[in-house]
């Protein structure tokens, strides 16, 4: 099964709904760990130390709300899933991440900037929510890795899909999910790197 980003011969250009999710992982961690670094400095309306507690319960809950929100949906579409077909095209992870972020670039920017701006109110807080979404995206990356191991099938959704409605691999706009063999493409259970890519 080849990749790339487009379909050929009335087939389909896949990208894999665990790196999707993972995508912006690593940018809202870092950003919100910067954020919340520059954060602390000003005391803010409450003082630093109110700032920092409330920064700690607000990552907890943004890491536990986005790592579980939408899990029946995602079951659904997992269970749901037909095996992908001889002719799509299964999308590189480098190209899945770079598309997810180049699309989602002001919105990680606007979503800095808010976290920034907090600092003056509440010290460390925005930062440290910020760093939770990251988290809990890693999580729920993690979590569909052990249920693609379980099934010993990776999930796909079709690029042009993932296109509609904001990216969202679990959006209205995907009705569907495809599988393939757990070797297949570049990128390992929960949408890490693989380190040797094998074609199937």
């Amino acid at each position: 099964m080849a990749r790339a980003g487009r379909g050929v011969r009335g087939g389909q250009g896949l990208a894999r709904v665990a790196v999707v999710v993972r995508a912006g992982a690593a940018p809202l961690w870092w950003s919100g760990v910067f954020a919340a670094g520059v954060g602390v400095l000003p005391s803010g309306i409450t003082g630093r130390r109110i700032g920092v507690l409330a920064g700690a319960a607000l990552f907890l809950v943004g890491a536990a709300l986005v790592a579980l929100t939408r899990r029946r949906r995602y079951t659904a579409l997992a269970h749901g899933a037909a095996r992908a077909g001889k002719h799509d095209v299964l999308q590189d992870r480098a190209v899945t991440v770079r598309n997810w972020r180049r699309g989602h670039r002001w919105w990680l920017l606007l979503a800095f900037a808010v976290a920034l701006g907090s600092a003056f109110a509440i010290p460390a807080a925005g930062g440290m929510l910020l760093a939770g979404t990251g988290t809990g995206l890693r999580l729920k990356a993690a979590w569909l890795g052990r249920r693609e191991k379980a099934g010993e099938q990776l999930l796909w959704l079709r690029v042009d899909w993932l296109d509609q409605r904001g990216g969202r691999p679990a959006g209205k706009a995907v009705r569907a999910f495809r599988g393939t063999g757990i070797a297949a493409g570049d990128a390992a259970p929960g949408g890490a790197r693989r380190r040797t890519a094998v074609l199937v």
